[in-house]
């Protein structure tokens, strides 16, 4: 297997990272492929210095474009076997990382990609706010220590700093989107969860495995609310690219493209009457003096996903909003009705006029 580590200026941490990725157990051939993204710091020098002590099992490699999506394509290019597993600078494997993904792949032939845990290192005291439900913007991930297949009809995504992929599935959905990558500040990517969209369009499926895991620094500059808050709306920007709520409804799936999808401004209903909810739960929480920053951020994210949305779908002048307006408050009618219809409740009639024929 080949594993694809992308890096930008983390000189003092990709050693670490190098180190855990070397001292695997095990007699598995594998090859080390460091993406060097523009760094402008000592980082070329850490990793030649790391390569001249492994033997030729780590590559150094220059992508000039700017990016972790045109690093990791790259990556891709570069990759000598079937099966590429990407990790980041700031990443710790466990010992025994190699040996479970190839035993993973071979017990499981009719998988395209697996991942699994990343567990946080926190380099200070976390605040008492910070629980696992703010991880998202931390690149953790822990859905417990059972195995679970992702997909089609399980759309649960699953991060970039611990994801292996078939090189197969690359040929038939393509690789990395570099316009939903890592822009300005960094903050709300979504580059992992659009390749792994298109793969459950293409009927590919992955495995959730808890024993393939790794540890993930976490930085005092991304424990503090201004962090998450920034990246809960670019987050939504990028979702909103994506029309992530249309094909991924639920949190969980299924991915679903309903031809009579009812939509406002470019979003479906039920996103506005989400936006309502988490609206009503924050203003709760902050009237009973309870941790409402979760559902603050909720609500950041579907207004700035809404908005993108609108951007996106183009609707100037006051005359198109009051026609899309209309639109949408008779489609959602009529499919209000006929979902009543189908479930047995009593509908009435609608009132008509009679015709006057003509004499």
């Amino acid at each position: 297997m080949s594993v694809v580590l992308c890096t930008y200026n983390r000189a003092d941490r990709v050693g670490s990272a190098l180190a855990a990725l070397v001292a695997q157990t095990g007699s598995i051939d594998y090859e080390v492929i460091v993406v060097d993204n523009n760094s402008s710091d000592g980082t070329a020098a850490v990793v030649r210095t790391a390569a001249a002590r492994a033997g030729g099992r780590i590559r150094y490699v220059f992508e000039w474009q700017q990016g972790l999506s045109h690093a990791r394509n790259r990556g891709i290019r570069e990759a000598r076997a079937p099966i590429i597993a990407f990790t980041d600078d700031d990443v710790c494997v466990s010992h025994d990382w190699i040996r479970q993904i190839v035993q993973t792949f071979d017990a499981y032939p009719d998988i395209d990609y697996v991942g699994g845990r990343v567990l946080p290192r926190w380099l200070q005291p976390p605040p008492p706010w910070l629980t696992a439900a703010h991880w998202s913007p931390l690149a953790l991930q822990d859905y417990g220590t059972d195995l679970f297949r992702t997909g089609r009809d399980r759309a649960i995504c699953l991060v970039g700093a611990n994801l292996i992929c078939r090189r197969a599935a690359f040929d038939r959905v393509g690789v990395f989107a570099p316009a939903l990558g890592r822009i300005r500040d960094g903050i709300g990517s979504t580059e992992d969860h659009d390749m792994q969209l298109r793969m459950w369009k293409a009927d590919l499926c992955g495995l959730y495995v808890p024993d393939i895991a790794c540890i993930a620094d976490v930085t005092p500059d991304r424990m503090v609310k201004s962090y998450h808050r920034r990246w809960h709306r670019g987050h939504g920007r990028h979702c909103a690219a994506m029309r992530l709520r249309e094909l991924v409804p639920a949190d969980t799936g299924p991915l679903s493209e309903p031809a009579d999808i009812v939509l406002l401004f470019g979003s479906p209903g039920y996103v506005y009457a989400d936006l309502v909810y988490f609206a009503k739960r924050w203003f709760r929480a902050l009237l009973r003096r309870e941790d409402s920053f979760f559902y603050a951020n909720k609500v950041r994210h579907i207004r700035t996903y809404l908005q993108a949305r609108r951007r996106l779908r183009a609707t100037r002048g006051i005359r198109a909003f009051v026609l899309e307006l209309i639109q949408f408050a008779a489609a959602y009618r009529r499919k209000r009705r006929a979902h009543r219809s189908a479930s047995g409740i009593r509908v009435r009639p609608e009132v008509r006029l009679p015709r006057r024929e003509p004499r």
